[in-house]
């Protein structure tokens, strides 16, 4: 029956703690530094803070059950997550495929850290994804892509790289494990971001790597034990306690995103609309294969940046943010942060509020 659960069930089982009468439902955070020490010098479970952290394994255990994986580790931010892996994966001499219509940062640290290094980084658009991993060591791919929302096929890209040794690794932040699963479709690790729908409050930084293959894994910790990029045990109990609430919270964001997708393609000021969950969506067949979830995320064109402004300011329930997956419904203009996309694309990030209320209140802001 486990695996039949829905995933509100499924979130709350895994940040139960153990049934152990007299001991909090709730486990607290344990902010530490050092341990004790035992005369028997081999290496203990718990030594050091930046090694190990009891609120660490919880929330790790918690983010691999989600996942579909025998491991997870968590990050201090899903950049930290990302580049760790990077650094693991892409050496001097092999050839890294990284989205070139995905999250900005990721394509600035390959140019200007892993390139140098003698890697060769190629930018390479969703559509493309699948041929450029014929002939690449290491493919990081992002779908649905941000803030684009293309989809790659991942099945398709899995069995490309398998078939030439490549390693697959799947940003899985937009859609959450809750809404995809690119482990069970073939990818070797995920990456993520947790600070966005997983923790969901906007109040805390975190990222996640996850996967099935120990050695990997296993060469992940000891990047994050050597570069110290760990995850405060505040910051960890914080998303633990978001995690629990993270089905009923992602279901809401995406049938209000659904919502809205469909009141602004029928607006006469939107130009265009993405969102995978449309029927006419140039992702949408590739998503419905894939996904169990089309995601809180939906963009659209207005005609210039000052319409996306004037949105916002007409709006009473919107919040200009650049994060996304919160409880708050929030819009970001994407080319202020240099993305290839014209001046009045917005990225919106659905939040928890009442369907009919959020609609509403757009739709008037927009005119």
């Amino acid at each position: 029956m486990t695996g039949q659960y829905g995933d509100s069930t499924r979130s709350v089982k895994a940040v139960a703690s153990e049934h152990v009468p007299g001991q909090p439902i709730a486990s607290p955070p344990v902010p530490v530094s050092a341990y004790h020490l035992s005369a028997d010098e081999s290496e203990p479970l718990d030594s050091y803070g930046r090694s190990s952290n009891p609120t660490w394994r919880q929330l790790e255990s918690a983010l691999a059950a989600l996942e579909g994986a025998t491991t997870a580790l968590s990050f201090g931010s899903g950049m930290a997550a990302i580049t760790a892996v990077l650094r693991v994966l892409a050496g001097p001499g092999t050839a890294l495929v990284v989205p070139a219509d995905g999250y900005y940062q990721v394509r600035r640290y390959a140019a200007e850290y892993l390139a140098p290094l003698g890697v060769d980084v190629r930018e390479v658009s969703a559509a493309d994804m699948c041929e450029a991993a014929g002939s690449a060591d290491v493919v990081l791919a992002e779908t649905p892509i941000n803030p684009t929302l293309d989809v790659v096929d991942l099945h398709r890209l899995a069995m490309t790289c398998r078939s030439r040794g490549a390693t697959l690794v799947v940003d899985n932040t937009a859609s959450t494990p809750l809404g995809q699963q690119p482990l069970s479709l073939g990818a070797d690790l995920v990456v993520a971001s947790a600070t966005k729908a997983l923790s969901g409050h906007g109040d805390l930084l975190a990222g996640y790597v996850a996967g099935n293959h120990p050695e990997h894994m296993a060469a992940v910790e000891r990047e994050r034990l050597l570069a110290g990029a760990i995850l405060g045990p505040f910051e960890a109990w914080l998303a633990l306690r978001s995690l629990g609430s993270a089905g009923l919270r992602v279901e809401r964001q995406c049938h209000n995103a659904m919502a809205m997708a469909l009141m602004l393609r029928e607006h006469p000021v939107v130009r265009s609309v993405r969102y995978p969950g449309l029927p006419d969506d140039p992702a949408h067949q590739v998503a419905c294969h894939q996904m169990k979830r089309f995601g809180g995320l939906v963009s659209f064109e207005l005609a210039d940046a000052d319409a996306v402004h004037r949105l916002v300011a007409r709006s009473n329930l919107l919040v200009a943010a650049t994060s996304f997956g919160g409880i708050h419904t929030s819009l970001d203009r994407r080319a202020r942060w240099g993305d290839p996309v014209p001046a009045g694309f917005a990225r919106m990030s659905l939040g928890i509020e009442d369907t009919d209320d959020l609609v509403s209140d757009v739709a008037t802001a927009l005119g």
